[in-house]
């Protein structure tokens, strides 16, 4: 079978497709207030999405996460999770989410065959959640995950991204919550990409103080525990949680990286950090047939950088929102 092996001997297997770049919530890290969405004809279809996962499938990708935006945004996404599930090959199918229509959503999803939940909250107070999202939708967040904990998903995980005089108070209410609950956690280091509207060089926290707040409440023990992605976990004495830190800027994870992305409009994004990129929309549209489909794929792992490069003394090099990648 051929394989995804990009020029530095990277496997991939696993798959990140944004199915919408629309969004209820406006987070300052990840888009600016007054964005503007999409045409929906610019957005892959459920059919293209399809088509292209299982392409990816027959190249050895086992892994797909569903991104946004917000993907619960999506029309019938609980159907496009089911097809997802149902391709040779793919052995989970995974979603990041910011929780505001789980309570709706969680069920259907579980019963569709999503096997794990990453659900994004970087805050438990109310009036600093609406200062960071521009929304003030957090208790409609508390209650997706209170619904999503009734369902046997095999993880529920949180996300927080920790930002320096914002929210860094709450590394522990944060951690707390996640122990109280059952969840694991993962903290973040917030990625340069997009203007903002703030000097991201004076709001960067490295995961290594996140660990160093949390550990003056519980005592962290190394874990093995592995997930596909970029985060180091560790656990939590007396507790089952897990706590994940993922540091693109003090630790940088991509001589591991065996992941790719497709935005909304069909771009593969061969690394978050860089711009390279493959144009799979219109290739699809233009009428190829599965191998010129496939050779397409495998031929775009040539783009593949060796790794990001994040320097926050420099000006923004990534112009492209969070919401344009799928995160």
């Amino acid at each position: 079978m051929k394989q995804l092996i990009d020029p530095f001997g990277r496997t991939i297997e696993y798959l990140r497709i944004s199915v919408t770049d629309r969004c209820d919530l406006r987070c300052s890290y990840c888009m600016s207030e007054d964005i503007e969405f999409l045409p929906r004809q610019d957005v892959l279809t459920f059919e293209e999405i399809i088509r292209l996962a299982t392409s990816f499938a027959e190249l050895g990708v086992t892994k797909i996460r569903l991104t946004g935006g917000e993907p619960l945004m999506r029309k019938k996404l609980p159907e496009l999770v089911a097809s997802i599930k149902a391709i040779k090959g793919v052995e989970e199918v995974v979603m990041t989410t910011n929780g505001t229509l789980l309570k709706k959503y969680a069920q259907p999803l579980f019963e569709a065959g999503l096997s794990r939940l990453n659900i994004s909250l970087d805050t438990l107070k109310a009036e600093r959640f609406h200062t960071l999202t521009r929304r003030d939708r957090l208790q409609a967040v508390l209650d997706g995950i209170a619904e999503a904990k009734k369902y046997a998903f095999e993880s529920i995980k949180l996300n927080a991204v920790i930002m320096r005089g914002m929210n860094d108070d709450e590394i522990v209410p944060l951690t707390d919550f996640a122990l109280e609950n059952g969840l694991d956690i993962s903290f973040i280091e917030e990625m340069p990409l997009g203007e903002v509207g703030y000097d991201r060089s004076v709001t960067f926290l490295a995961s290594a103080d996140i660990k160093n707040a949390i550990e003056k409440k519980h005592v962290l023990v190394s874990s093995n525990y592995k997930t596909g992605g970029p985060a180091v976990y560790s656990a939590i004495e007396g507790y089952k949680s897990r706590i994940g830190f993922i540091s693109p800027h003090t630790n940088n994870f991509c001589s591991d990286c065996n992941r790719v992305r497709i935005t909304a409009v069909g771009r593969l994004l061969l690394c978050l950090g860089n711009e390279n990129s493959q144009d799979l929309r219109t290739v699809i549209r233009n009428g190829c047939s599965d191998d010129e489909l496939r050779d397409t794929l495998i031929s775009a792992l040539k783009l593949k950088p060796e790794k990001h490069h994040f320097d926050l003394a420099e000006e923004v090099q990534i112009l492209r929102f969070m919401s344009h990648t799928g995160g």
